[in-house]
């Protein structure tokens, strides 16, 4: 097989430092000063030679010369120390001989009783080499032979990238490869194993008649690379042997065949290619799948009757920077069904949601531009048209533009600000909860229409901060924001606007375009207070904020689509924002306050505080947040009533490992509690434990009719630096649902890798219905990895 990462450099670098000698001592040795010409690509020029020994030997009769005891020669970051250096200028050989030592430039270290070398580093011998690289790996053997400055042989070798034990060094390392010949081609750039053995903790489990890897000089080289195994039901045990071709120095390709004993044969290739500005690559996969029938009934794996079989899919990404600023770039995927390079884990394309796209982007200072076209590939078995499936209702963006530019000069004293959002996209199916039954809820929520619909955003700000001498800090706002949006859908898509309308009792007003603004006037205040002793710091900070605005436009009707600012959440982290919905489709209109306070504070034995709580108010206007649209985005966030709910949070942490968190959303009149978070976690080796509970409300508008209540837990023990175990779970209490579960152990160190993981998961009110998995990895060193990819929770 072909590695880009091994050791076994026994270069006997002897040679260098023992020609330094001869030609400081014998400078009528021609020859040698030859060799030493050789030397010079490699050798700054200007280099110095320094020779220390107890005693040099001029013997003219056997034309040697020979430095006695202590000796060490330095030159060109080389060093060579021994208890004897010989020069025999009739052989033209150097002779190391007494503890042998060479350090080259590049921290490779060499050991030796003896070296025996010809001045042209031809030939030579060498008994009892030791090898220990730059990079921690170790090589020796009894003996090694040079032969026409090509090849190196080594007889009963060694090699591992294990470090020694420093209190037992003659202790077999973790693992170690013995081979009673190692053969080193300086002109193919191998190294050759022969009549070796691959041994575990001393034992020997694996015989390997002859294998062969890269020269560790070389980066890249064609051969074999480790291979994987993998285990589904459906497609059985899989057993991958990859092969890996050097094409050239810019481009290369690797080649993969699978064999699953349930489905077949999986074959893969990629080829990757690098420019001096980028780089990319194409993926291709395919198969016939031997037995479709392995898959449940109604899904895509299977097909309608079985007859999925001729599967595969092309996948291509990139990345070229035009200029410093400007970069272009792509990440896309064709499949033959929705569902193939999940289903078969191809990697780097077997995400439950693939996003292909191709954009454009820049940076320039404080400018950023970024310009892509999209489409989200939902990877699911369910078929098209199927209670659930999503593949069908995702929608083509193209484009979706996000532009901001800050000036850099400031304008009256403060900093102006430009941003620019535009996006435009095709869907051709209605996405809709409306028409499903969801835990016995019917949702009134259409996440998306079919047809097209489009967007242009602009808008500036302007704000400036100023300390009173007081320590008040003022910052005056001022915002202007202009919307045009059009919209073309079908009749379904209208049918359901109007029977989400007739549900929730408000009016729809669907335009085919649309133009609407906001403006902004807004104040914000913040006085922190300091409080000191000699054993703690405090700080307070009251805040308060003003945003005058006008009512949102087109409040109470369900014409504009909400494709990017579905994601709602009122809590501590987003009170003091201008506009809390998280995208450009809608926005916060009418007059609003917040109120809260800030606190912070550090001890003199390292343990520190911070919490933060307030309220927000809504004092004119109308609010958005009692509005409902497509998506009933601000339904029961808290916000929907003129005075909010309270939202705080709270935590802790001590130098010790330990950290604490709470946070939560509670009524603004009876204090009930709506939304929670509670963290605890304590890292103090040879423990780290951690638990969180979550709690939220029912919200019959998504579908929820019932309080989530959470719970996870996980631990970690490590019995030393290399052994540990770690779990963890997550149970549903209402549904009493143990949904994930999850226990595995680790074996690691600086040479050698072990994983093993076992998981669990059931679907929520189904615990009966169980999922469970297996996954190992193993990691040598410098060899490569071998198993599953490790489950992680």
């Amino acid at each position: 097989m072909a590695s880009r990462k091994t050791a076994l450099r026994a270069r006997l670098f002897g040679a260098t430092a023992l020609a330094c000698l001869s030609a400081c001592v014998a400078p009528t040795v021609p020859a040698f000063a030859q060799t030493i010409a050789d030397l010079a690509p490699t050798v700054p020029a200007g280099s110095q030679m320094l020779l220390e020994a107890d005693t040099l030997v001029y013997d003219n009769d056997n034309s040697t010369v020979t430095a006695v005891g202590g000796v060490q020669i330095e030159y060109a970051g080389n060093r060579l120390v021994a208890q004897r250096v010989t020069y025999d200028r009739k052989t033209s050989r150097l002779i190391a001989s007494g503890n042998v030592e060479i350090v080259n430039s590049d921290g490779t270290k060499i050991f030796s009783q003896e070296i025996d070398i010809t001045d042209d580093f031809a030939d030579g011998f060498v008994n009892a080499l030791r090898v220990e690289t730059a990079d921690k790996t170790y090589f020796a053997a009894e003996s090694a032979k040079r032969e026409g400055g090509i090849l190196t042989t080594f007889n009963n070798g060694v090699y591992t990238a294990c470090e020694p034990c420093e209190a037992k060094p003659d202790k077999a390392p973790i693992w170690r490869i013995k081979a009673q010949k190692i053969i080193w081609n300086g002109q193919k750039k191998t190294v050759r194993f022969e009549n070796s053995n691959f041994e575990f903790f001393g034992f020997p489990i694996a015989f390997l008649p002859a294998f062969e890897i890269a020269d560790p000089t070389v980066k890249r080289k064609s051969g074999f690379l480790m291979p994987s195994i993998a285990y589904k039901s459906d497609l059985g045990v899989g057993i991958g042997i990859p092969y890996y071709f050097a094409l050239s120095p810019t481009y290369d390709l690797t080649v993969k065949g699978t064999g699953y004993t349930r489905q077949g044969f999986l074959g893969e290739a990629e080829w990757r290619q690098r420019f001096n500005n980028g780089q990319y690559s194409l993926k291709i996969a395919g198969m016939s799948q031997a037995d479709p029938d392995a898959f449940d009934a109604g899904t895509v794996d299977r097909g309608d009757n079985g007859d999925n079989r001729l599967r595969g899919m092309v996948g291509s990404k990139g990345r070229f920077e035009l200029n410093p600023r400007w970069a272009f770039g792509w990440d896309i995927l064709a499949q033959s069904d929705k569902n193939f390079s999940r289903t078969y884990n191809i990697e780097g394309y077997a995400n439950s949601v693939q996003t292909s796209e191709v954009y454009l982007t820049g940076l320039n200072d404080r400018n950023y531009f970024d310009l892509r076209a999209m489409h989200f590939q939902v990877q699911e078995d369910a078929l098209d048209g199927q209670p659930g499936a999503r593949a069908d209702k995702q929608p083509w963006v193209f484009p979706s533009l996000d532009y901001a530019y800050i000036p850099d000069m400031p304008l009256a004293g403060g900093q102006l600000s430009f941003n620019v959002n535009a996006r435009a996209l095709q869907r051709t199916e209605l996405d809709s909860d409306l028409f499903q039954d969801n835990f016995g809820v019917d949702e009134p929520t259409i996440h998306g229409l079919a047809g097209s619909s489009g967007r242009l955003t602009g808008e500036a700000e302007w704000k400036r901060t100023i300390i009173t001498d007081g320590g008040l800090l003022v910052t005056p706002l001022m915002a202007f924001r202009a919307d045009g949006s059009y919209l073309s859908t079908n009749n379904a898509s209208l049918d359901a606007i109007d029977i989400m309308a007739g549900e929730l009792g408000v009016a729809d007003d669907v335009r085919s375009s649309l133009f609407r603004y906001m403006a902004t006037l807004g104040l914000e205040l913040r006085w922190p207070v300091l409080f000191s002793s000699t054993s703690a710091t405090h700080v307070l900070e009251p805040m308060a904020q003003v945003f005058a605005r006008p009512s949102e436009q087109n409040i109470g009707g369900l014409g504009i689509p909400n494709e990017d600012a579905q994601s709602f959440v009122f809590d501590a982290a987003s009170l003091f924002e201008r506009d809390k919905f998280s995208g450009y489709d809608r926005m916060e209109g009418g007059t609003r306050a917040n109120l809260g306070l800030r606190y912070s504070g550090s001890f003199a034995n390292g343990w520190t505080t911070n919490a933060l709580a307030g309220q927000s108010y809504q004092l004119a206007g109308d609010n958005s947040f009692a509005a409902p649209d497509l998506v009933n985005a601000g339904a029961a966030s808290g916000l929907e009533t003129e005075t909010s709910d309270y939202v705080a949070l709270a935590g802790i942490a001590s130098p010790n490992g330990f950290a604490a968190s709470v946070s939560g959303r509670f009524d603004e009149q009876s204090l009930e509690v709506r939304r929670a978070e509670v963290k605890v976690g304590l890292d103090a080796r040879p423990v780290a434990v951690s638990a969180r509970y979550a709690f939220i409300e029912k919200q019959p508008l998504y579908g929820f009719n019932y309080d989530r209540h959470e719970v996870t837990l996980g631990a970690t023990a490590r019995f030393n630096d290399e052994w540990r175990v770690f779990g963890s779970g997550t149970y549903d209490i209402h549904n009493d649902t143990l949904v994930k579960n999850g226990l595995g152990f680790a074996y690691d160190d600086e040479c050698f890798t072990y994983i093993m993981t076992y998981t669990e998961s059931r679907e929520t009110g189904k615990p009966n219905e169980v999922s469970r998995s297996v996954g190992f990895n193993i990691s040598f060193r410098t060899l490569g990895d071998f198993g599953t990819a490790p489950n992680k929770f």
